[in-house]
């Protein structure tokens, strides 16, 4: 039943086409043949289209951002659908009604003059991003391990990618002082996430392994909690480039990785890979806290 609502929500995420036609054809006799479709930091109009190419654009636009959308949701609610999903969903329902959002603010400019705020619209969004953050990074994490004795701890991170985020946060911080103030809210809050993700980086992945299971963590925060029980298998594995760095994965699936090498854990909630710069290592410590007998 779960799974049944969830995809019916789905589907009604679809009925933002039909809606922005309604909010074309409510002015379409009033809208000026060639529109201001495009404002500049100043909510000044800089670019115009027809009001046919208007629509047509819209449409696309939200017609692929529910292709992904959909895609990315059903992906995520194969097995089940956790609180993660929901949040997804709420957050792409926040999306659809940005831009519904602001295809009415585009509208009412060209028939009423009526000034476009940005800011309103992007903090809105802004904060959907925010609620989608940590759901995402405490989705799936399961509950935390019994009290036992912690048998090695390893930390994998990454000063590469530290100074390559730090280096990306520049534009943004130095944008936040000379921006005007009509976006310098949404400037801020996304050197606020980098700076989060530059410490991320830095202080790198903390495996715990411990007597009942596997724990990991980051900037003190736990991720995930792998009982040893759970675990079917593991062995190295290569990671693509195309697949990412950081945390990845949707649905049951985690990477926690900052490289290219890593340790795939099968367990029966999941698959879990975990980066480091010497993956035998966390074999080996993997073999000790499930009690596997190696020869010499």
């Amino acid at each position: 039943m779960n799974r049944r609502l969830f995809h019916l929500a789905i589907i009604l995420l679809w009925l933002a086409l039909p809606i922005v036609v309604l909010q074309y054809r409510a002015a379409w006799d009033r809208l000026p043949a060639r529109m201001a479709v495009h404002f500049n930091a100043a909510a000044q109009p800089n670019g115009w289209m027809a009001r046919e190419q208007s629509l047509d654009l819209n449409l696309a636009m939200i017609a692929i951002t529910l292709i992904v959308s959909s895609a990315i949701l059903t992906a995520a609610s194969w097995r089940s659908v956790a609180v993660f999903s929901w949040v997804a969903l709420g957050f792409f329902a926040a999306l659809n009604a940005f831009l519904l959002v602001v295809n009415q603010a585009v509208i009412n400019f060209n028939v009423y003059g009526t000034p476009i705020h940005p800011e309103r619209i992007i903090i809105v969004l802004a904060g959907a991003i925010v609620a989608l953050v940590p759901a995402y990074l405490f989705s799936h994490r399961h509950a935390p391990l019994p009290d036992g004795e912690t048998l090695t701890v390893e930390t994998h991170a990454s000063r590469g990618w530290s100074v390559v985020v730090l280096a990306a946060m520049i534009g943004p911080l130095v944008a936040t002082s000379l921006a005007p103030n009509a976006i310098r809210i949404p400037l801020i809050l996304i050197a606020a996430f980098g700076i989060f993700v530059f410490a991320m980086t830095w202080s790198g992945f903390r495996y715990r392994f411990m007597q009942h299971g596997l724990e990991i963590r980051s900037l003190g925060l736990r991720l995930r909690s792998i009982p040893r029980s759970a675990i079917v298998g593991y062995d190295i594995e290569p990671w693509a480039f195309i697949r990412g760095y950081g945390i990845r994965g949707i649905g049951s699936t985690r990477a926690y990785v900052w490289c290219n090498k890593v340790v795939h854990i099968r367990t029966s909630n999941g698959d879990v890979y975990l980066g480091h710069k010497d993956p035998a290592r966390i074999v080996r410590d993997l073999d000790r806290m499930m009690g596997v007998v190696t020869s010499s």
